[in-house]
């Protein structure tokens, strides 16, 4: 956080995302501030909010993606929820708490990833040693008693004389220098694993009952028998979950949420009262008073313990096509004080779109299909054609953004992937021309929608 100013946040979003500087000044702004408050004095930092964001903007403009790719520049836990999933207190559904509890969820994930990383050397050391005892210890286990099983004792194994000693050193050996070697990886052994209990849902609730179980009835086991390779990830994750202080994770984890957390409350404007008062905007209206104190700032209750959210920073995101950001409750409405307009897509944007970032949708489809020898090269006329095409499509039917052109690639590319592959397949170089592009898209690619205009 120290490094990134809000010129470094919107430099590192523009690899990503193209245009819509607005929007991403806000959230860059609303980054560093979180910042600027962790410097304060204590006595003011609990005073200083979070100043939430509200974007609005059709779909596939960019709203969900600048959001992850901020949490991401951070490491912060991150969510995204769709509004209209929830339901007012009373209701068979999930409860707005469940987003808090699904953050916290996210939040215990990343920490725990992250102290996986640091134990993650020693825990191919204990690894290595138990792959070597697997694959050098020849004697079966007898049957564990029932009644050692629930008091938690061990069997004694059998004391091995001095010949039988130096005898398992020198093969312990052999094995542990031809498994650094890779000579051993597709060779069979036997490890115990934890049988996964299935999951029991309860309607309404957002509690699994084999998680409540779990903790009552003893970890149930069985042998597998799985190649080296195999064994060894099962293996590296069990130590790395015994190497790791839970406890340190979920302390941290809750801290983070609470601190850097970011909630994406996505289709905001599906939940808009219309002004009818009759039948479905009860129901929404209440969904908007149940957000409200999550928003304001309260506690919630989780299995890890209770989390506040009053710092924790919310954005919301809605097209506003039929409702009006005023159709929120104004309670709602002064909780996002910072409201950005997304602006729709240019032809310009689109073919930018295509090239420009770091995930650029003709770099996708170039490397997929290098894969099978296929070299695309696009001329800079076909991109231009698309983009118009894209352009076209989106004014003259339903408006979906930049995903119009995951439609449009497919279609002008259908056969290529199609006919690509082959063993005895040599390199072979396409380009891609603007007649091409006409020709797979056909001709309704230019061709108006009028029905949108009949009465």
């Amino acid at each position: 956080m120290t490094e990134l100013t809000p010129r470094e946040i919107v430099r590192e979003l523009d690899r990503y995302i193209i245009g819509q500087d607005e929007a991403k000044r806000a959230v860059a702004v609303a980054l560093r501030n979180r910042y600027r408050r962790a410097q304060l004095p204590e006595d003011i930092r609990e005073e200083v909010t979070p100043k939430n964001i509200l974007m609005i903007g059709p779909t596939g403009v960019g709203k969900t993606e600048i959001a992850r790719r901020l949490a991401k520049l951070v490491d912060a836990p991150f969510i995204k929820v769709e509004a209209t999933k929830f339901t007012e207190v009373g209701y068979v559904g999930r409860d707005v708490e469940s987003i808090i509890r699904d953050l916290i969820e996210a939040s215990i994930r990343l920490v725990k990833s992250q102290h996986s990383a640091r134990v993650r050397r020693r825990a191919e050391i204990i690894v290595e040693d138990k792959l070597v005892d697997l694959m050098t210890k020849a004697q079966k286990k007898k049957p564990a008693n029932p009644l050692d099983i629930l008091l938690g004792n061990k069997p004694k194994e059998p004391e091995l004389s001095a010949e039988e000693k130096t005898a398992l050193a020198v093969r312990q050996d052999d094995v542990r220098t031809r498994l650094r070697r890779g000579e051993l990886e597709h060779e069979i052994v036997e490890v115990e694993v934890e049988e996964a209990a299935p999951r029991m849902e309860v309607a309404g609730m957002d509690m699994n009952m084999g998680d409540v179980l779990g903790s009552i009835m003893p970890k149930k086991t069985k042998l597998r028998k799985v190649e080296v390779r195999e064994a060894r990830k099962i293996l590296q994750a069990e130590e790395e979950q015994n190497l790791i202080d839970m406890d340190a994770v979920t302390s941290e984890a809750i801290e983070r949420a609470e601190q850097h957390g970011i909630v994406f409350l996505d289709e905001i404007d599906k939940v808009a009262g219309r002004g009818g008062g009759n039948g479905p905007d009860v129901s929404r209206e209440g969904v908007q008073r149940d957000i409200l104190p999550i928003v304001e700032g309260t506690t919630v209750n989780t299995k890890y313990g209770p989390v506040k959210t009053d710092h924790m920073l919310f954005i919301a995101a809605g097209a506003f096509h039929v409702s009006k950001v005023t159709d929120l409750i104004p309670e709602l409405q002064g909780r996002f004080p910072v409201r950005v307009d997304l602006k729709p897509l240019s032809v310009e944007d689109y073919k930018r779109i295509l090239t420009q970032p770091e995930n650029a949708l003709i770099r996708q489809y170039q490397l997929l299909l290098g894969v099978d020898g296929v070299s695309l090269d696009f001329q800079d006329e076909a991109l231009q054609t698309i983009a118009e095409c894209a352009w076209e499509a989106n004014e003259t039917a339903e408006n979906i953004g930049a995903r119009r052109l995951h439609t449009m690639l497919e279609r002008i590319l259908n056969d290529i992937a199609f006919n690509a592959g082959g063993g005895d397949a040599p390199t072979t170089c396409v380009t891609i021309t603007p007649e091409y592009v006409n020709a797979q898209l056909g001709t309704d690619a230019h061709a108006k929608d009028v029905r949108k205009y009949i009465l």
